[in-house]
């Protein structure tokens, strides 16, 4: 799909059905809390003990991850950003409060990596996804401008096989038209219905102009420990 020009003037779109303003208010106060960098792992067998409820962020290198951390927790510089695609080469774990761990997992699909390291990104991301019995939900990240690659089928087929909850996380949404995004928000809802472990509502975001945020805070909100969310 071509990239068609932004139109300023566009809303950002409405809110996903089941959403309100009861649960947009609830996600920015979650998420205006304390956010801390736990550890990194470049290993299964390092994995931090699954005592908190946890949402992960996957998808191809440059999609903008690291960016979407950080947006949602208001914070510049909690998750590292790059131009150059591939730099996150671990599992970053952040702590929102101790109430849900927000998840980085390594970027797939960079050619320019050496096989090796690939194979070990992609070992220890399909590690994490099939033993992480506290693992709430996945956030596949798609950019807008380019929509699902084959590696990202890979990815789908990967979490349906092992039942793991997923949704479907556009990115970059500021560089195409509202029109673009409504083609391939259709495209990929068709899509979706094919994959049994894929959350039927697609999300629409940009860390550069905070489009989608609030609805994705108030998504992942409900994922945290429930008797600590006073």
């Amino acid at each position: 799909m071509m990239a068609a020009a932004m139109d300023p003037a566009a809303p950002s779109g409405p809110a996903a059905p089941d959403i309100d303003a009861a649960d947009i208010e609830a996600g920015r106060l979650l998420f205006a809390r304390r956010c801390d960098f736990v550890t990194g792992v470049v290993s299964p067998g390092n994995l931090p003990e699954p005592r908190l409820p946890e949402v992960a962020f996957a998808g191809r290198s440059n999609v903008g991850k690291s960016s979407l951390v950080n947006a949602l927790t208001g914070r510049t510089t909690l998750a590292r950003t790059s131009n150059t695609p591939g730099r996150t080469r671990e599992i970053n774990f952040f702590s929102l409060d101790g109430v849900l761990m927000l998840v980085d997992l390594p970027g797939y699909g960079y050619a320019r990596a050496a096989k090796t390291d690939r194979r070990k990104w992609n070992r220890l991301a399909e590690a994490y996804v099939k033993g992480r019995p506290n693992l709430r939900r996945l956030c596949l990240l798609v950019d807008s401008r380019h929509g699902a690659k084959p590696s990202d089928e890979a990815t789908m087929a990967l979490l349906d096989e092992a039942a793991v909850s997923y949704q479907i996380v556009l990115t970059k949404v500021d560089k195409i038209s509202v029109q673009a995004r409504a083609d391939l928000t259709e495209t990929l809802a068709a899509h979706l219905a094919k994959h049994p472990a894929a959350h039927p509502e697609i999300l629409a975001t940009s860390a550069r102009n905070g489009d989608g945020i609030p609805e994705l805070r108030a998504v992942l909100a409900r994922m945290a420990v429930p008797n600590k969310l006073g």
